[in-house]
């Protein structure tokens, strides 16, 4: 009888250990998970997305309230044009 009790607890206690994993490398951690179900607001939101060829595209980015256009290319990306720094001059 306290081997099957032994049992039970070591299979308790790394289910537990694999739940805490899986839920950390999910996300950055129990906080920012919590907090992010909470807020429910993004920081950075994908207005549009325009494909030029298989390789090349044009995305539009509102990131913290600023529009961004970025171009994405085989060896990297570019930022564009920037909505606030249009509007200041």
């Amino acid at each position: 009888m306290n081997g099957v009790r032994e049992g039970f607890s070591v299979l308790a206690v790394f289910s537990l250990l694999g739940a805490v994993l899986w839920t950390l490398r999910r996300g950055a951690g129990w906080r920012a998970a919590f907090t992010r179900r909470l807020s429910g607001n993004k920081s950075i939101q994908t207005i549009e997305r325009m494909t030029l060829t298989p390789q090349h595209s044009l995305h539009l980015v509102r990131f913290n309230g600023r529009e961004l256009l970025v171009a994405t290319h085989p060896h990297g990306c570019a930022l564009l044009l920037d909505t606030t720094e249009s509007q200041t001059s």
